[in-house]
């Protein structure tokens, strides 16, 4: 089936086609006047009134010409056929029902399920895959048009519970892979890896979450009361850092006790990433999570300033055992090298103020 472009938002016809009740009872009276204009009264409204005339007897002018379908397959109506119909009495008209809803999903250019499956779905489906397995910066060659169309036209067609079930499957079972090749990897680089999985997924979501945005309007948030972007994300949670959480944070305190053993950056992204999956994580370790996040500790008290004073120091000595220097110090202005013996001390502290 070829794809068509997208119908206009402005109308508004993919909200009123949401109704129920509405949605499942589109006829040629409705939508097919819509398309052909008053001049086009569907075939089957035809059909009945030629049946009915038809047994009541012929007519006593001239016979009338051929009646066109609309979508011009079937020619005319015989006045015979359509007195032997009128004789049928019920089987006339369910013929005539029959035929107008042939003609009615013609005009509406019907998405079975059937074509969901062989035609729509795999297109989204390959799509999904690549976006789940992009690396930052790569090019996806795929046309964002397109599947956002098929989307559109699947929701608009109630495809949305099946696409949304698909939608979920298909991601599911790219979690549980990613989670295998997690628990493979040797501790010197289960921390790179679970930030590349954690950076990679959550990279695609900003792709993935839009293009389904009206699966997202007209089904997820009104029939399931949900967030596509809160279930997807909840999916990561259940299938890879729930499962990982307590090989990760000691591989992280480790990290932490051991300056530069991994990138600033990379533990960084780890610690707000899981903060951002489920933010009780911190409890797990409470110091770790007040470097990256902000109030997680409680606030700083007089009594402890030397404590800080003395954790400053520690982390000035070793950016200097790793080869950070303090740069260079004769451009310092008069009083900014406070010194702590005796009386130089407190001039220099008055000087500084």
């Amino acid at each position: 089936m070829e794809e068509e472009s997208m119908e206009e938002e402005g109308g508004g016809g993919c909200e009123a086609m949401m109704d129920d009740q509405n949605h499942n009872n589109w006829g040629a009276g409705g939508y097919g006047r819509h398309l052909l204009g008053p001049a086009a009264a569907p075939l089957g409204d035809r059909l009945l009134r030629g049946a009915a005339a038809a047994a009541a007897g012929p007519p006593a002018g001239p016979e009338l010409p051929a009646v066109p379908e609309a979508n011009g397959v079937l020619r005319g109506c015989e006045p015979g056929a359509a007195a032997a119909a009128g004789k049928g009495g019920a089987g006339a008209i369910a013929a005539a029902i029959n035929i107008n809803a042939s003609t009615s999903k013609f005009l509406m250019n019907v998405i079975t399920i059937e074509d969901y499956k062989s035609t729509y779905w795999p297109k989204l489906d390959s799509a999904i895959d690549q976006l789940l397995t992009q690396s930052p910066g790569d090019y996806i060659p795929i046309s964002y048009e397109q599947i956002y169309s098929c989307v559109y036209k699947c929701v608009c067609q109630q495809h949305s519970e099946q696409m949304y079930s698909d939608l979920i499957k298909k991601i599911t079972n790219h979690l549980e892979r990613v989670s295998k090749e997690l628990q493979a990897s040797p501790p010197d680089l289960y921390i790179e890896r679970f930030n590349v999985a954690l950076g990679q997924y959550m990279g695609a979501l900003q792709s993935i979450v839009p293009l389904f945005i009206y699966m997202n309007k007209f089904y997820i948030e009104t029939k399931l009361n949900r967030d596509l972007k809160d279930d997807l994300i909840k999916l990561f949670t259940e299938h890879v850092a729930e499962k990982h959480i307590y090989n990760l944070m000691p591989l992280l305190l480790e990290a932490q006790s051991t300056p530069f053993q991994i990138t600033p950056s990379t533990m960084a992204n780890i610690v707000k990433g899981l903060y951002t999956l489920r933010p009780e994580w911190v409890q797990m370790a409470p110091a770790l999570f007040s470097k990256f996040i902000p109030n997680i500790l409680p606030p700083a008290v007089e009594s402890e300033l030397q404590e800080y004073a003395a954790q400053d120091q520690k982390l000035q000595r070793e950016l200097m055992q790793n080869g950070f220097t303090r740069g260079d110090q004769s451009r310092k202005r008069a009083g900014e090298e406070l010194t702590y013996n005796g009386s130089s001390a407190c001039a220099s502290s008055r000087g500084y103020r």
